[in-house]
């Protein structure tokens, strides 16, 4: 589908009216492009793959707005120009520079890829699908990953964390369990490393495709990775899917308050003695979940392992 978009070039002190404005004439569609660097604050619970640096703020920003293609223009952009009339008696609005493009779907969905370049993981390369294998790296174990709209480029540092404990304990005979597994990466991890199967779940319908996808860039059998969509921790459909008491291991690189609700569920999809490789817990959480785990008698925390501002917890089933 095509948009038109509009960019408007303003300051960063009128970004919020500006925004604000936009909703109030029904422009619910905005994009925000400044220089304003993150704060600590603003960086502690985010758990993203990729973060570009910025150059110096400037104190400018572009709002970018769209509307569809058949919408009268003209119209909608007389009522931006009014609204803005209105705010620059209270802040300053700078250029107020309207250009309008052309825009498809696929623009910001796809915009990200620049970004996303080979890296290692230890002795495991980690590449995006339409990036060359370096030469310097092609002795590697290599994962190949697009993850297209799902959650999981191996970047972030949960996810190293959770690769790292998989590598210690995934065996030849292993059977993962992968919740919230989104593009794969880690039960994609595990089968090369010798996991016999996997078994994923994710809330969100695109770790479906993209898993697939994923599957056939690694030339993995997709009947080695089986997905469903739904939720492990309280959907009896998914639980009994998932099969009861028959996984080695179960990974999840979620988030601090999911993990705290999926340790009492996972002792169900354990064997005795199966490892639990828990992560996307901030550090400020990492109380929060040992204390989770500790109160489980059926779990023993055998391992906590770092990387940034990230924990990673590990544990064993004992009963």
């Amino acid at each position: 589908m095509k948009w038109k978009k509009f960019t408007l070039t303003t300051t960063t002190e009128a970004e919020d009216l500006v925004v604000s404005m936009l909703a109030d004439l029904g422009i619910e569609g905005v994009e925000i492009e400044d220089l304003v660097p993150l704060t600590e604050r603003d960086t502690k619970g985010m758990f993203i793959d990729i973060l570009p640096k910025l150059p110096p703020d400037e104190g400018r920003a572009r709002i970018h707005f769209y509307l569809e293609e058949d919408a009268d223009a003209g119209a909608w952009l007389e009522r931006v120009r009014d609204g803005l009339k209105e705010l620059a008696d209270f802040v300053d609005l700078g250029e107020q520079r309207i250009v309008c493009s052309e825009t498809e779907d696929k623009d910001w969905i796809d915009n990200w890829k620049q970004y996303f370049k080979p890296f290692t993981v230890d002795d495991i390369l980690i590449k995006p699908t339409w990036e060359a294998v370096p030469e310097e790296h092609k002795d590697k174990l290599q994962i190949q990953i697009d993850p297209g709209t799902a959650f999981g480029t191996g970047k972030h540092e949960t996810t190293q964390l959770c690769i790292r404990q998989l590598q210690r304990y995934v065996t030849r005979d292993s059977l993962v369990l992968d919740v919230g597994t989104g593009s794969g990466i880690l039960g994609i991890a595990a089968l090369k490393l010798g996991a016999r199967a996997v078994k994923g779940t994710d809330l969100d319908d695109n770790a479906i495709a993209a898993v697939k996808e994923n599957l056939a860039a690694n030339a993995i059998p997709k009947e080695r990775f089986q997905v469903l969509q739904g939720n492990i921790i309280d959907d009896p459909v998914v639980q009994d899917w998932a099969g009861h008491g028959i996984y080695d291991i179960l990974v999840a690189n979620i988030l601090a308050p999911v993990i705290i609700l999926l340790q009492a569920e996972a002792p169900l999809h354990l064997k005795k003695g199966g490892i639990m490789i828990a992560s996307g817990i901030i550090d400020t959480k990492e109380a929060d979940v040992k204390k989770a785990f500790e109160a489980n008698e059926r779990f023993e925390i055998i391992e906590v392992t770092r990387q940034g501002e990230w924990v990673s917890v590990t544990a064993r089933m004992i009963g």
